[in-house]
Formats: C-alpha cells, sequence, structure tokens
C-alpha cells in the first residue's frame, strides 16, 4: 500500500519520506520504432528500464549543463490550495517534438518540448478539499491507435489516472477527451471492487497504466492501516479504444482452486483488503505478459486475521496481459508484518549469465534486496535463499518462520546495534544507543511487538519507490536507497492510549486487537539514529555479482529552512539539520548522504542523472565510478523520476520540483537543462 490514510503524520522526517515493443535488450517495443530521440513510455521503454541511448550530453561536457527553460503548473501558488499537501512527481513524455506530463490534480500539459511553449492543457476537475494520502500522479502513458486514421481525432492517445481513480482518454493532438473510451471519455475505477472504499480518500491512483497490445492495465493504491477489510486491490485492463473491462485479477485469491489460496488462512481471511499495486506495472507485449509489484495486505503491521504466507501479496506476478490469469509468481515478503510493499516498478532487461543472454524481471525492495527473476518462470537468476527469521510474540500472530535473501549484496543495512547508533554530539548519540537498547532488535523482519520494534530497514526503504535504472552495456543496475531505521510498537486495544504524542503516526487497524505507531528513528536533536549515510546511490555489477560502487546520495542540509508550520516537530527537525550542517565543509555534508525519494535514469553517454534529495538538487553521476560530476540547484525537491530527450537537434534533461510541502521545499516547476547553443 502507498499512503498512511488514516494516520497522522507527526515527524518531520517521517512526512519527507513518506509518501513516500523493445529498445536492445529490453522487454517490449517502444510506441515508435527507433525513435532515440523520444521518452515515450514512464521507463522509456515499456519494460522499464530507464535507459537512453542519446550521447549528445556525456562525460566531458555535463559540467556545462544549463537550464533552457522552465514550466510551472501554478499548483504551488493562489487558487490550487488543497486539503492535503500535494507533491508533483511527474516524469514527463516526449514523442515527436511534444512533451506530456500530469499533475498532482490531474492537469495533463502538452508542451513544446524544445522551447516549453504550452500547445494544450487538461483540467478533470479533481476536488482540492480531498485528503488523499499520497497526493501526486507520476505520469501518463501514450498510445497510437494501429487500425485508426492517420490524423483522425483520438488516433493517438494520452492516458491518465486521476489521483480520484478515474481513467481518462484524451487526443494527444487537442487534449480533448476521446468521447468513445469508457463514458464519454472516462471510466470510475471504484466501481466493481471486491470490497468498496469505505472513504473518498481510502482508494486512489498514482500510476500511470501499463500499455500492452491495445490494453490498458491499471492498479491501485489504498490507504494503509485503516482496517482488516481495506478496499481491495484489483488489478484491472481495460480495452484502450473503448474502455471495456477485459479482465480483473484480485491478489487475495477468491477462488479455492487457486494455487495460493490456501495460503490465507482464517474465517475472514479472503475478505482481506489491499495486496494493491501502486507502483508502476512493466510490459512485455511479445510475452504477453505484464508484471504487477503488489504490497502488503490490510493491515500492514498484524496479520492475524490473515494468517499464513498470504501469497500473491508482496510479489511479483506475471500476468498474460490477453486474459489476467498468472503465469508465475515470486514473494519477496512472506506474511508481510513491516509495510515492505513492492514499491519500485519492476525492470525488465536482458542479462549475460553463464554464457547466455537471459530476459529477466527485476525487482528491489524496501527490505533492501535486489531479486533477479527469470521472465518466463519467475525462477531466481541468482540463487534466493530461505533463511530463518525471528518469530512474532503478539497474541493471535504467526511470523513466517522464513524469509527469501537474494544472496545479491543487501542494497542497505540490515542490521543496526546500539554500538551503532548516530548523533550530532555524545549526549544524542547517548539518547539513541538508549532507544536502540530499548527496542525488540533482532536484525531484519523482527516482527512488531508490545513493547517496541526496531525495524530496519524503515517502511521508506531500503529501495523505494525511485526504483533501478538500467545500464544494458555495462550489465549495471542503479538503484537509491535510504539507510534509515523504523521504530514500530502494537498497542493492545484494551488499554487506553493517547494517539496523539507527538512524534508518533498512529493507527487503528480496525478489526484487530491491537492500534499501531510507529516513527522514523530520530535522536532528540532530529537526525537519524543511523550512522550516515542516511541515503546512497548503489550501483550492482550483475557480470560480477557484486556491488560496483556506492556513494551517498545528496546532503541532509535544506537550501532552506524548514517552515514550522508544515511539521508538527518542524523546530526539532530544522534544530537537528542545521546542527548537523553548522561549520561542516562541502565535503563533509556529501558524506552524510540524504533521505532520499525519487529514480534515478542512465544515458550512453556514461551519466547517471537524479534529484531525490532533501538538498533539492538534480546530479549527474559518472556510470563507472560514482562521482559526482555535475549539480545544479532546483526550485523544490526533485522528488520524482528525470528523463532526457531530444528536440531540433538538441539532447534535454527534464525533472518535476515539486517538492512534498515540508522538508522537500514546495514547488510546481518543471525544470528543463541543455548545454550551451553553439555560437
Amino acid at each position: 500500500m502507498s499512503f498512511p490514510g488514516p494516520i497522522v503524520l507527526t515527524s518531520g522526517l517521517t512526512i519527507a519520506l513518506a509518501a513516500c515493443a523493445s529498445l536492445p535488450g529490453a522487454a517490449a517495443s517502444t510506441t515508435r520504432a527507433g525513435a532515440d530521440a523520444d521518452w515515450p513510455a514512464y521507463g522509456r521503454d515499456r519494460g522499464g528500464e530507464r535507459f537512453s541511448p542519446l550521447t549528445r550530453i556525456d562525460r566531458s561536457n555535463v559540467a556545462a549543463l544549463t537550464v533552457a527553460w522552465r514550466f510551472s503548473t501554478g499548483e504551488a501558488g493562489a487558487g490550487y490550495e488543497t486539503g492535503a499537501r500535494t507533491s508533483f512527481e511527474a516524469t514527463p513524455l516526449v514523442v515527436d517534438g511534444t512533451m506530456y506530463f500530469s499533475t498532482a490534480l490531474g492537469r495533463v500539459f502538452a508542451l513544446d518540448a524544445a522551447t516549453g511553449a504550452e500547445r494544450w492543457r487538461f483540467n478533470p476537475g479533481v476536488a482540492r478539499v480531498a485528503h488523499f494520502g499520497d497526493f501526486t500522479s507520476r505520469g501518463v502513458s501514450y498510445w497510437v491507435d494501429p487500425t485508426a486514421r492517420a490524423g483522425a481525432r483520438c488516433a493517438a492517445r494520452i492516458f491518465v489516472a486521476t489521483i480520484d481513480a478515474r481513467l481518462i482518454a484524451l487526443d494527444a493532438s487537442t487534449g480533448g477527451t476521446c468521447a468513445s473510451f469508457g463514458d464519454g471519455g472516462s471510466i470510475d475505477m471504484r466501481r466493481g471492487l471486491r470490497n468498496a472504499p469505505f472513504e473518498y480518500e481510502e482508494y486512489e491512483v498514482t500510476s500511470p497504466p501499463a500499455v500492452v497490445n491495445g490494453t490498458l492495465v491499471v492498479g491501485s493504491a489504498v490507504a494503509d492501516n485503516s482496517r482488516t477489510d481495506a478496499a481491495s486491490g484489483e488489478v484491472r485492463a481495460f480495452d484502450a479504444r473503448t474502455g471495456a473491462l477485459r479482465w480483473s485479477w484480485d491478489p487475495v485469491p477468491q477462488d479455492p482452486a487457486d494455487p495460493a489460496y490456501p495460503t490465507w488462512e482464517g474465517r475472514d481471511a479472503h475478505r482481506t483488503g489491499a495486496a494493491n499495486a501502486w507502483s508502476v506495472i512493466a510490459a512485455d507485449s511479445a510475452r504477453d505478459l505484464v508484471f504487477v509489484p503488489t504490497s502488503s495486505p490490510s493491515p500492514d503491521y498484524y496479520g492475524g486475521m490473515r494468517l499464513g504466507d498470504n501469497r500473491y501479496a508482496n510479489s511479483i506476478v506475471a500476468l498474460r496481459a490477453s486474459t489476467g490469469k498468472v503465469a508465475w509468481s515470486f514473494q519477496t515478503v512472506h506474511h508481510d508484518l513491516w509495510d515492505y510493499d513492492n514499491a519500485a516498478p519492476p525492470l525488465l532487461a536482458t542479462v549475460r549469465r553463464d554464457g547466455r543472454e537471459v530476459a529477466v524481471v527485476m525487482q528491489a525492495t524496501k527490505s533492501g534486496m535486489l531479486y533477479v527473476l527469470d521472465r518466463d518462470s519467475g525462477v531466481p537468476v541468482f540463487p534466493v535463499e530461505e533463511r530463518p527469521v525471528p518469530p512474532s510474540t503478539v497474541s493471535g500472530e504467526r511470523a513466517s518462520p522464513t524469509q527469501p535473501f537474494s544472496t545479491l549484496p543487501a542494497l542497505s543495512p540490515h542490521r543496526l546495534t546500539a554500538d551503532d547508533a548516530f548523533g550530532v554530539d555524545s549526549a544524542d548519540r547517548a539518547a539513541c544507543r538508549a532507544t536502540i537498547a530499548s527496542l525488540r532488535n533482532e536484525g531484519i523482519f523482527t516482527p512488531p511487538s508490545t513493547e517496541g520494534t526496531l525495524v530496519v530497514p524503515s517502511n521508506v526503504g531500503g529501495a523505494h519507490w525511485g526504483g533501478l535504472a538500467w545500464d544494458r552495456a555495462r550489465q549495471l543496475v542503479i538503484v537509491p536507497v535510504n539507510e534509515v531505521a523504523a521504530q514500530v510498537q502494537l498497542l493492545p486495544r484494551s488499554s487506553p492510549h493517547s494517539m496523539s504524542e507527538p512524534g508518533w503516526e498512529y493507527a487503528g487497524m480496525k478489526g484487530t486487537p491491537y492500534m499501531m505507531r510507529r516513527r522514523i528513528l530520530l535522536s532528540p536533536a532530529g537526525v537519524p539514529c543511523t550512522k550516515p549515510p542516511f541515503g546512497s546511490l548503489v550501483a550492482v555489477s550483475l557480470a560480477t555479482g557484486q556491488v560496483a560502487w556506492r556513494v551517498p546520495l545528496g546532503t541532509p542540509r535544506p537550501p532552506k529552512p524548514v517552515p514550522a508550520a508544515h511539521v508538527a516537530t518542524g523546530e526539532q527537525v530544522r534544530s537537528g539539520l542545521a546542527t548537523i550542517a553548522a561549520g561542516a565543509s562541502d565535503s563533509a555534508l556529501a558524506a552524510l548522504g540524504s533521505p532520499n525519494l525519487g529514480g534515478a535514469v542512465v544515458t550512453a553517454g556514461g551519466l547517471v542523472f537524479i534529484g531525490a534529495t532533501i538538498d533539492q538538487r538534480l546530479r549527474a553521476f559518472d556510470v563507472e565510478t560514482g562521482r559526482v560530476l555535475w549539480q545544479a540547484q532546483l526550485p523544490a525537491g526533485g522528488k520524482a523520476t528525470p528523463m532526457t530527450y531530444m528536440a531540433n537537434g538538441r539532447q534535454y534533461v527534464a525533472i518535476a520540483a515539486g517538492g512534498d510541502g515540508a522538508v522537500f521545499g514546495k514547488g510546481d516547476e518543471l525544470v528543463v537543462f541543455a548545454l550551451p547553443r553553439a555560437r
């Protein structure tokens, strides 16, 4: 699940983190063959490689990048105030010289990709008073109808899934709705669910639909921790021309003949909600497959009403795009008790293994692991071991005795001891040591407890929704990670609790004997108790099976103070960040890294571009060494995945700089960089 729903966010750093047809070697065809200049899908290709073959900007000249143009959506200004903080996190598409992107309010813009001049805009009228937990939209999808007459209305379409769960089809040329699609151009995805949303804001959509063989495949986001029978997380497919429902697949199996059905134990286990797919779905049209990354069942932190492994939840599930039937599934967490959703999009690529090329799907997880699976069978290409993990001590709970550990190196730490504690001074470190020592702490997968449990990685990750980028020539996987821990405690419902202690998030978990509270593990000064770096960028070589390089990502110092009005403990966080940064050199700050949210892209010019950090910068790294070659200040945090394209013979790099309304800043600008024009 993707967002906290009824949880009250009170920790400043928690707010900052929460949300929180093939190219060669890829999985499926791009929308237009040979369109190297374009970026026609969220991950550039439908398989999500996030690799661009462009080389005009490379390691020798990237330091000369400057702002080419900027575009403001207006949503950070007067007249666009909302009931909850919004975040501009879209990855734009570029096709035939036109750029398309969406905003948190579901507005879609089409711009001239070379100049930023507006060509059209569409406003779906999302209710601004709503309190959606993850109030964002990460992009749109593009499709050309091969049966339509060239130039006909809606022959080329833009699809946007709005935060209020409408799927809308627009004419790519004009921005007008395609009236023949659904009900006058849109589909209400709240209809037909097994478990209907109890509240309007409980069910939303933040990711663009997958497009495969004339079919749109769409997931959803469901509010975390509200109740055992939360809104259900069916994945559905719609005809891209008419909007007719083609199939629906429920990650909580309803058919007793399904082999996953017995892994949900208990009288009401099959009424469980969520297990939804809120991230981007990858598609392989040649294989007639979509790869669905599912999340935790409801609620996240107590599973006594859904005992068993809960197969299909917390999994990569390969579905037949034409029918919705399960081809195979691989579970990354059994019986999730830690909010370890598969938040990152799967990545489809071809790896060289034991002298042969293997089509694979890769998944990075909040648990800080990287799984590489055979695309046809789901069998691990790099071994996965079932290892013993700690049991639960909570009445009514039964944690899985083992969990699947990838034998590839961990992306982020799996253990934190009191001796590892960090702080701004000796007293601050001592406080962190005392807190860590007071918690149940047996490493990763230590179950939640009534006395309090240390969760490492935290529920934010580890690897997060920013996901993976792939350098096919070098066989390198690039992934941003967080290296902070969380504290989780189950509160017996029979005992009175205030549910309002500062610094904690609280959740009701209706239908269970417990309520839950959690927080990012911070020192009294407001900095993470985990030793730096707080965030890293990691390159894993699939040629060697080892980490090629690991570098701190960003710095923990925002360019401007965090406004106290935006975070309940803003003064503490501001003070902590100011203390840790006071008098520090640039190199010392860089060693600390930054908590981060957002993805990376790789180019054939030998570059990795990523924003994602609290210090609100866009950076270019050398893909072979991890060395920072260029950085630029953004008007707000680039809490998005950048992209790159060519227009009029010039290569551009674009990122949505929307922040989060708190520690990442607040903005509504798309910022586009390029090399200076030759004189």
